[in-house]
């Protein structure tokens, strides 16, 4: 079951939990072992043995829980420590599953020993839930639920971007009905301002694709930091005209010996920024005289960039582009194992 992006906390009679910033995972348990399942059937078992041995061993029956996998290290939530959770080698998995353990949040229950508890009313399955996990010890939580909103509110504002995605909203009497968009999520709208160093070409056509962003860093290089790339076909064009006289040789421009050199343990997200070399790769890239800048929406960010594709908000002519720098990426000081209760 999903939920529909919303900006504001409203409703009367619903209940709230935060919505955790992991893997979503539906934990599929029998007498023939624990089948971890991704949101698009994937099987994610093999990297998370310890959550697997921990549902084993905590269980008692057979059930179905909804939740999800975050990663842990340095006693925060770690997403791209989470991505490196999936990898081939059994080695490596083993070792990371000691180095930067996984935890199951469970906040749904969709069947119990033979019953289907899907058609029942939220309110009762969060009740079984309740029952089912009343022993679960770490790597195990049960998400916390309020019908308080500034406790909702306190979430959003406060833990968003440190482990907390945003709010989920659910209604007491909503059965559990899969693929549909039949919740609520609330996420705030995160902006910052971007210097525009550079752009690249759709494919199909000579209109702008992408927007390649940077910010400065306390020794004042300008970093590579993500892409906007969501335009209308109308603006793809005007773009093109707006940025044709900003045009400038690599040879004079910041990013002249590439960027994200060093890699990213974010790898290639789709849309994402790319690493890109001099030496190793033809230009794909438009560079731009790092004067422009613009503000951008977003929903995420991972260490020193964006997850996914920003949002072109604006053009900021009243921006120095050599104020654009990191400081706007202050990550919430609070910690969302608190939130958790968890050690």
């Amino acid at each position: 079951m999903l939920g529909r992006l919303a900006r504001r906390l409203r409703g009367d009679g619903v209940v709230y939990e935060p919505k955790w910033d992991g893997f979503r995972c539906l934990a599929f348990c029998g007498e023939r072992g624990v089948d971890l399942r991704s949101r698009n059937d994937r099987p994610l078992s093999r990297y998370f043995p310890e959550l697997v041995d921990a549902l084993t061993s905590s269980l008692d029956e057979p059930a179905v829980v909804d939740g999800e996998i975050v990663a842990v290290s340095g006693g925060a939530f770690d997403f791209a420590a989470l991505l490196a959770r999936l990898h081939p080698a059994q080695t490596r998995v083993e070792r990371l599953s000691r180095e930067t353990p996984a935890r199951f949040i469970a906040f749904d229950l969709l069947a119990r020993g033979d019953e289907d508890l899907r058609a029942k009313p939220f309110a009762t399955r969060r009740e079984a839930l309740e029952r089912l996990l009343a022993d679960a010890r770490p790597p195990l939580h049960l998400s916390p639920v309020t019908d308080d909103v500034e406790t909702a509110r306190d979430w959003l504002e406060h833990h968003q971007g440190a482990g907390i995605d945003g709010v989920i909203v659910k209604q007491r009497e909503q059965p559990y009905e899969p693929g549909a968009r039949t919740m609520t999520k609330v996420k705030l709208e995160q902006t910052a301002d971007c210097v525009v160093a550079g752009c690249r070409l759709a494919a199909d056509a000579p209109v702008i694709g992408s927007l390649l962003l940077g910010l400065y860093d306390d020794e004042d290089l300008l970093r590579h930091v993500g892409v906007a790339s969501s335009f209308t076909a109308k603006r793809r064009r005007e773009l093109l005209e707006e940025l044709a006289p900003h045009v400038t040789k690599l040879a004079s421009h910041p990013w002249a010996e590439g960027f994200l050199l060093a890699g990213s343990p974010m790898g290639r997200l789709k849309g994402a920024a790319g690493r890109w070399s001099a030496a190793e790769m033809e230009l794909d890239w438009v560079p731009l005289a790092p004067l422009l800048v613009c503000e951008v929406a977003y929903d995420h960010i991972d260490v020193d960039r964006f997850r996914h594709p920003a949002r072109f908000k604006r053009w900021r002519p009243d921006r120095d582009a050599a104020s654009c720098r990191f400081d706007q990426f202050s990550v919430p000081a609070h910690d969302p194992l608190e939130v958790l209760g968890a050690a």
